[in-house]
């Protein structure tokens, strides 16, 4: 294209073409740019992800094992003060069969009883009917287990007191840690409720 003074020359349709396909040019390589950009800021907003799960799920075993162990050092003078001569208390007592995944928190046991310790942060009423499941299949996954009885129990930091009263109307002794120790919470008068095989017997 050729300039005379200032006036310039129409543009032949080849320089227009090429004016064009510059244009698509760049508006593809800066697509691209962006899209680069994108899948970095998404690479690093997943390994942030990723960094502050591992972090969250950190914290939440800590807790838990912290309350677990606040749980489980006045277990023994609790449940004896209900009648129940502890020998022995486990946590994390766990097994796995067929793919599927059984946990008790805490057990506490003789040779004959046996109490199973959920621990709640914040106790729910879907807490509740998932433990009571899994108490009904205790003996199944704990065997060396199935011929105790064996009672149950729901240990919390908070709860409304309706989901604490549903928990002992199912049969449960409730305990309530607080700071450093724990209490049964039952009324006067409760009777828990025997759970697995030795209830049927």
């Amino acid at each position: 294209m050729s300039v005379t003074g200032s006036e310039h020359s129409p543009a032949t349709p080849e320089e227009i073409w090429e004016i064009l396909r510059q244009v698509a040019r760049r508006q593809k390589e800066g697509e691209r740019a962006a899209r680069q950009q994108m899948e970095e800021i998404r690479a690093e907003g997943r390994e942030t992800d990723r960094r502050l799960k591992k972090a969250e799920d950190m914290f939440t075993s800590q807790w838990g094992r912290l309350m677990e162990s606040l749980v489980r050092g006045d277990l023994v003078p609790l449940l004896q003060q209900r009648g129940i001569a502890v020998e022995m208390t486990t946590q994390r007592v766990a097994a796995s069969r067929n793919g599927e995944h059984f946990e008790v928190d805490i057990l506490a046991a003789n040779g004959t009883e046996a109490v199973a310790v959920e621990v709640k942060t914040t106790l729910r009423p879907r807490d509740v009917k998932r433990f009571e499941a899994k108490l009904a299949r205790f003996g199944e996954w704990l065997p060396a287990y199935s011929g105790h009885r064996l009672y149950g129990a729901v240990a919390y930091l908070e709860a409304d007191e309706s989901v604490v009263r549903r928990a002992e109307r199912r049969g449960l002794f409730v305990i309530r840690a607080t700071g450093s120790s724990a209490s049964i919470v039952n009324q006067p008068g409760f009777e828990p409720r025997l759970f697995g095989r030795a209830a049927a017997t």
